[in-house]
């Protein structure tokens, strides 16, 4: 039943970051990433009776995806995401009249990104600081209400409205309030995991003394005998021989386990013509003929500069394409869909509000016969507040299966102090497991248990969720 969505003002919003040390190196495209930040947010909202909830959210800060420029140093990626928020906290904690929560979102969504361009922020940076307020601020919304993210969604508690702001004109006689109500959360998700550029496939890959000593697998090979995984992600280089090569060393060990494959381009090929020629290679490689009838679609094969110059019909008919670094504003998808493409990720850091307009965008396009395709595509996620968030987001949205690969470049929650990760496996005892020394995200049969996401909160079970702020630097 839908609700008359409470009204308050953000009263408050804080950043905190706390240092996340990878255990084995994840390279994807051009870079390699050992170690990176990983902020925190707190937001305090006031009713309009004068009562108060507080919310928080989480996010790693990845270098080199959000803005891919060579010439930026890590630490200049850092503080670009860094900007996105303050500008994001100064949008919106101005003076203003009590809101809903996609007011909130809305009324500022045009001025963050034209404050972010003023600045050189590209959109995807610049919607890195909403995408974590708004979570803080729904999850301080679910608490004060005492509802779980779904039922929350499905009441539309947030007060989401297409027809105000203009945000989304090509769903204006879309019945958003009934899609919201249907949506049946689920409460297993299978993990698809990541192998990138840089992973080892089989044990003995990589010499010894490259390798930690914490016991957790440190192959592909050693990641499906420990996490029993059937649905996995494969990252191109852009270098076909070298590709074609590596995919069928990793065709050797998931043959006969493998229900289901993506391949992420990365934005590795410059153009159509030249993603065209590795997908001829590909579609067309006797000993990969396993591997591509099990290939379900191909993750943003052209850089984001040309991705949506090029129409892209052709390909599609051979191969789903699905645009991630490309999805910058909240209408590159339908941009997208004009060249051909049916598919687009659901990705926290993208924003939550994004993911419900997409989605509805797939609902009305499948009910006219368009063959059109959300998929969860974020391996970074840290167990922790911000893994439970997107779990909640790809749970609601009813997806079968999620990138899923931070716990496999991570030793769990090793840097968290005892007693918040004491009270994350209390809150979530399904979600994680203890061993080699901490909680980490549990994966049994390739499985993910979300059950404990309908508890209070935007997944996070209570308020603030056992977070020990003072453990960490302020911003």
């Amino acid at each position: 039943m839908a609700l008359a969505a409470p009204r308050f003002h953000i009263e408050h919003i804080a950043f905190s970051e706390r240092d996340v040390t990878l255990r084995l190196p994840f390279r994807f495209g051009a870079v390699t990433v050992t170690a990176c930040p990983q902020v925190y947010v707190r937001a305090r909202i006031r009713f309009e009776d004068g009562r108060t909830s507080e919310g928080c959210s989480a996010e790693m800060m990845i270098p080199k995806w959000f803005d891919k420029n060579p010439a930026l140093s890590n630490a200049q990626n850092f503080e670009q995401l860094r900007q996105a928020l303050r500008n994001a906290r100064e949008a919106y904690t101005a003076p203003g009249p009590a809101q809903g929560a996609w007011d909130h979102f809305a009324e500022h969504y045009d001025d963050v990104l034209a404050t972010g361009l003023r600045q050189g922020l590209l959109p995807l940076v610049a919607s890195y600081g909403p995408a974590l307020i708004d979570r803080a601020v729904l999850d301080a919304l679910c608490l004060h209400l005492g509802c779980s993210f779904a039922e929350a969604m499905a009441m539309n508690a947030a007060g989401i409205d297409l027809a105000r702001h203009d945000l989304a004109p090509d769903l204006a006689d879309f019945d958003l309030p009934s899609f919201l109500a249907r949506q049946r959360p689920r409460t297993r998700i299978a993990a698809r995991h990541t192998v990138g550029l840089a992973d080892a496939i089989r044990d003995g890959d990589l010499p010894a003394d490259q390798l930690p000593t914490d016991g957790l697998p440190t192959s592909l090979e050693a990641a499906i005998a420990r996490y029993g995984h059937r649905h996995f992600k494969l990252k191109l280089s852009g270098d076909t021989p070298a590709d074609l090569q590596r995919l069928g060393r990793i065709a050797e060990v998931i043959e006969g386990r493998a229900e289901l494959v993506t391949l992420d381009g990365n934005e590795q090929y410059a153009d159509a013509a030249a993603f065209a020629d590795f997908l001829d290679a590909f579609l067309a490689a006797p000993a990969l003929r396993g591997l591509v009838e099990r290939t379900v679609f191909i993750e943003q094969p052209i850089a984001r500069a040309h991705a949506l110059d090029h129409a892209m019909h052709a390909t599609v008919e051979r191969m789903p394409l699905l645009i991630d670094e490309s999805d910058a504003t909240l209408d590159s998808f339908q941009q997208a869909r004009a060249l051909g493409y049916t598919g687009v990720s659901s990705k926290s850091c993208k924003g939550f509000y994004k993911s419900i307009v997409n989605a509805a965008r797939c609902a009305q396009g499948r009910a006219r016969g368009e063959a059109l395709f959300l998929s969860g595509e974020d391996l970074t996620m840290q167990a922790g507040i911000g893994l439970q968030q997107d779990l909640a987001l790809v749970g609601w949205l009813g997806l079968d299966h999620v990138e899923r690969n931070g716990h496999h470049y991570v030793n769990g929650m090793a840097a968290l102090p005892g007693d918040e990760q004491a009270t994350l496996l209390a809150l979530h005892p399904a979600l994680y497991a203890h061993s080699e020394g901490a909680a980490r995200l549990r994966i049994v049969d390739g499985q993910i248990d979300l059950a404990s996401l309908a508890a209070p909160g935007f997944g996070t079970g209570r308020a603030g969720a056992g977070v020990r702020w003072d453990a960490m630097r302020s911003l």
